[in-house]
């Protein structure tokens, strides 16, 4: 069957793959130390399931709305103006299966051949991939340690054209942890404010993920006049350890929104009843979802702090301390070079990635992955005594190279 160029031009989903050759091992019998899971270890919060199982005895297991009921587009709408004054309403929202899922139809939506998208990388391997299949052009802006793995004005002033369609931040960050500052954000809107046909999606899925009492902003806060330009998406994966619901929710002018429910009729129609009242429960009962995210962010900076201070310890390792997520992105670059006891060269981050995975049993993501050759992501979103197993076997492995 031919399948068509686009596809061609896609790569398979970086954490996707680590994901299935670390299945494979596990089927081989292998135990895996998996650091390279992006999703919490909680359960979901009881109240939350409790919401579930009512609609399912009340019957709510119907198609909805494309574009989700109308009770969770009203919260999602509430949310976004209580806590990041953002003015809009629920015509302005939309509910999909996941934030992936709204990103796609954002890009998919607006994307033309000859347009630009700037991706400041390291960043979520989809973006550049989703960009491309949707016949635009990945317009990638190197963000190292020196600027805390985010883009500076000056960058994006270099990388912005009239070509530019989207913009596309990620606060807090996958796979760096970084957290954009309200000074920051508006020094880019500064930026932004000259290249009026440039629109920005903020990807703000890890928004309650933040360590040290660090203040979350999003684009839409500290610069409203941007806001017919800006799409906010968000979802309740990672703040309510609810991956596998598949719910993410977005606002934006109604002109973009319009066309992404349009989309979304054409693919996956609405997405499941259950998980959007379960999704309600969780925007609705505020205060038990500020006590459960609360208690996982103390998990979360507790294994953050430990990771931290034992990756120190090795020598050829190095890390920026991350203020969001649960993501480590350590630099291995010290390493290439090193010859293995099987006396194989490790090269770069990739091989280093599959010597931990092959001889040591942790399982890490290459930082090629995610545009940041030379680093590792390792998800500190695991039980405490899988971290410290992982951190010694990661200390002997890097002990063993010559």
């Amino acid at each position: 069957m031919r399948i068509a160029n686009r596809m061609k031009l896609a790569r398979e989903s970086g954490t996707a793959r680590i994901a299935r050759i670390t299945a494979e091992q596990e089927a081989l019998g292998v135990t895996i130390l998996k650091l390279n899971i992006g999703e919490p270890d909680f359960n979901t919060p009881e109240f939350i399931a409790d919401a579930a199982r009512r609609a399912i005895k009340e019957g709510k297991t119907r198609y909805t709305d494309v574009a989700g009921t109308p009770e969770l587009r009203r919260a999602a709408a509430e949310k976004f103006q209580t806590e990041n004054n953002i003015c809009c309403s629920p015509d302005q929202v939309i509910i999909g299966t996941g934030a992936k899922q709204l990103i796609f139809n954002a890009l998919m939506s607006t994307l033309q051949e000859g347009d630009e998208v700037v991706v400041a990388t390291p960043s979520w391997v989809s973006y550049p991939d989703i960009t491309t299949i949707a016949g635009a052009k990945p317009v990638i802006v190197n963000c190292g340690v020196e600027t805390g793995f985010k883009i500076t004005a000056p960058q994006l002033c270099k990388a912005i054209s009239e070509r530019t369609r989207w913009v596309i931040l990620n606060s807090p960050c996958n796979p760096t942890g970084a957290v954009y500052s309200d000074l920051e954000l508006q020094e880019l809107a500064e930026t932004l404010r000259e290249f009026p046909k440039a629109a920005v999606m903020c990807d703000d899925i890890y928004e309650k993920i933040i360590f040290d009492g660090a203040k979350f902003s999003t684009m839409a806060q500290v610069a409203p006049d941007l806001t017919p330009r800006i799409l906010t998406v968000n979802g309740v994966s990672k703040s309510h350890a609810m991956t596998g619901w598949r719910i993410g929710y977005a606002t934006g002018p109604r002109e973009l929104i319009s066309a992404m429910i349009k989309l979304q009729g054409q693919s996956t129609t609405s997405a499941s009843s259950i998980s959007q009242f379960a999704t309600l429960a969780a925007l609705t009962e505020t205060e038990k979802s500020k006590r459960f995210i609360g208690d996982c962010v103390v998990a979360y900076q507790r294994r953050r702090d430990y990771l931290i201070n034992e990756l120190s310890k090795i020598h050829g390792l190095a890390c920026v301390v991350p203020q969001g997520a649960f993501y480590a992105f350590v630099s291995c670059r010290e390493l290439c070079g090193s010859t293995t006891n099987r006396n194989e060269r490790i090269e770069n981050d990739l091989d280093f990635c599959e010597y931990l995975l092959r001889d040591f049993r942790v399982s890490t993501v290459p930082g090629t992955e995610f545009g940041g050759p030379g680093f590792i992501r390792l998800s500190f979103a695991v039980a405490d005594e899988i971290l410290a197993e992982a951190c010694i076997s990661i200390e002997n492995a890097v002990a063993a190279l010559q």
